[in-house]
C-alpha cells in the first residue's frame, strides 16, 4: 500500500550537517504520521522524529532537541531530516516509518508504525 525510500545519508564530520530524504509511493501518503527512527550497533532502534498529518506537530527525542528538525511536503509525498552540528553518538542506520491512524501518545512507538523503509546509513567521525 505505501512504499518508503530513504536517502541522503553518508559519512562526515562532527559539527557537519546532513538532509535525510524519505520519498513515499502508494494511496494516501499525504494522510500518514511520518516519523525517523535510528539503529546503531549493538543498540536498539529508537525513536527520533515525527511528524503529524498536516506539518503542524513534530516530536524530537530529547536528544537532537535544537539540533534536528523533521519536515513534510505532502505535494512531493516526502519527509525530510535536516540534522545539524551532528555527533559521532548520532552515528546510525536511520529509518523512516509510516503510519495512517495513529494519535499522538503514540508517536514515538516503533512497533506502533504499518510501513518501514531500508534504511539510510549515517556515520559522524570526531
Amino acid at each position: 500500500q505505501v512504499q518508503l525510500v530513504e536517502s541522503g545519508g553518508g559519512s562526515v564530520q562532527a559539527g557537519d550537517s546532513l538532509r535525510l530524504s524519505c520519498a513515499a509511493s502508494g494511496r494516501t501518503s499525504s494522510s500518514y504520521v511520518m516519523g525517523w527512527f535510528r539503529q546503531a550497533p549493538g543498540k536498539e532502534r529508537e525513536f527520533v522524529a515525527a511528524i503529524s498529518r498536516s506539518g503542524g506537530s513534530t516530536y524530537y527525542v530529547d536528544s537532537v532537541k535544537g539540533r534536528f528538525t523533521i519536515s513534510r511536503d505532502n505535494a512531493k509525498n516526502s519527509v525530510y531530516l535536516q540534522m545539524n552540528s551532528l555527533k559521532p553518538e548520532d552515528t546510525a542506520v536511520y529509518y523512516c516509518a509510516a503510519d495512517p491512524g495513529l494519535r499522538r501518545v503514540g508517536v514515538t512507538e516503533k512497533g506502533l508504525y504499518d510501513y518501514w523503509g531500508q534504511g539510510t546509513q549515517v556515520t559522524v567521525s570526531s
